[in-house]
């Protein structure tokens, strides 16, 4: 291999959001905090690293992006740790009902063809 010649052949294509693969020092400083305060959170459970073998925490980019998340509402929204907590409890609450509304749309629309969406009161149950 050249040295003009980049390795992209042995690069993923696409890391998972949710794949455990940054250690503390590469999270902190992807997510622009100190190591101390990512540590700290995951001791109040606002944001828990998968653990590695040896016990080293392994953030995901999604866990950084929670992380982001939470400088933002503490700096900018001016809201406490407790607040966030809550905010991330609802936002998680909120993506799991989202879910689950669109699985059911899903069997909706097998069932009935995309008519459901449009004329929704056809497919009411009459009461007896």
């Amino acid at each position: 291999m050249s040295a003009m010649t980049e390795p992209t052949g042995f690069l993923p294509q696409r890391i998972e959001s949710d794949a455990p693969v940054f250690v503390i020092s590469v999270a902190a400083q992807l997510a622009d905090m100190h190591p101390q305060t990512l540590r700290g959170y995951d001791r109040l459970g606002l944001v828990v690293p998968k653990r590695a073998r040896g016990r080293g925490r392994r953030y995901s980019l999604r866990d950084i992006a929670t992380l982001r998340h939470i400088q933002h509402l503490s700096q900018n929204e001016g809201i406490n740790l407790e607040g966030i907590r809550r905010i991330l409890a609802l936002e998680n609450e909120l993506d799991a009902v989202r879910a689950q509304l669109s699985r059911v749309a899903d069997l909706l629309t097998a069932r009935y063809g995309e008519a459901w969406m449009t004329h929704p009161t056809s497919f009411r149950k009459e009461d007896d």
